[in-house]
This record gives structure tokens, sequence and C-alpha cells, in this order.
């Protein structure tokens, strides 16, 4: 299934390394999860991950994220961005996302940011999941 995820998981990830967003971490880099992610978005995670609070909060280093965002980045499906489909949304951070989705023709975008979403990844055929919904989606 390709998937793109949400900054919010992302951060999440590496913040909680028990929950669900790391585990669906875990499962990208073991090639267990397709993975989708623009140049933009690419450099949305970095911009965010590498914030003081986060690195503190995984009492991770500087070093330690950029290592997991390298890998996580270098195993990911590289998404052109063709058609911009904005506005569609209130954030342009989620645009970003939404657009990696739709050009990259993802089944899912994983997010906690519902709200924001709203129904428009659904008109392009894509559905939203929160990190547990999709992982118990994906269970057989």
């Amino acid at each position: 299934m390709r998937v793109v995820l949400d900054t919010d998981v992302v951060v999440a990830g590496i913040r909680s390394p028990m929950g669900a967003s790391a585990e669906l971490l875990r499962q990208a880099l073991k090639g267990d999860l397709i993975i989708l992610i623009s140049v933009a978005l690419a450099l949305e995670y970095e911009a965010i991950c590498q914030l003081p609070e986060h690195r503190l909060a995984s009492n991770a280093s500087a070093e330690d994220v950029q290592n997991l965002l390298d890998a996580l980045i270098g195993m990911a499906v590289p998404v052109d961005v063709h058609y911009q489909w904005r506005p569609q949304l209130r954030d342009a951070g989620d645009e970003m996302v939404l657009e990696a989705a739709v050009n990259g023709q993802a089944h899912a975008i994983i997010s906690f940011n519902h709200k924001d979403y709203a129904k428009a990844p659904s008109r392009f055929g894509i559905h939203l999941f929160t990190p547990s919904d999709f992982l118990r989606k994906k269970r057989p």
C-alpha cells in the first residue's frame, strides 16, 4: 500500500518509540510499507523533526534524528509534484501532504490531523487514517 505520512506522524514516531507512529516508521524502514515523499515534504520533515523540543522529548541528538530521517527519505518513493491542487486545505503544510499523495497515487494519508483534511483526500480516492487505525486495518 502506497501511503504518505504527515509530519505529525513522523514527529510522533521519533518522540514515542513504543507508539503506532514509531511502528509505521519501523515498517517503512523494513520495506513493509511504501512511503511516498516529495522534496517539499522531505524538507518539512527535516525542519520540524529537528526542532529542539522534539529532540529533547525523544532524548535524541540532532545526528540521531538526521540519521533516521536520511534512512526514511532514502527508502521512500520520490514523487514529482506536477499538479498543485491548492487550495484544498487550511494549512499549507497539509497541502504538501495532499499533493504528494495525489501526484504519487497514494492509497492513504496517515495523520493525526483529520479535522484540517476534512473530506479533501476522499475527493481524490485517498483514505485518511490515524496511525493506529491504519495498523489495525493493515493486519491480516
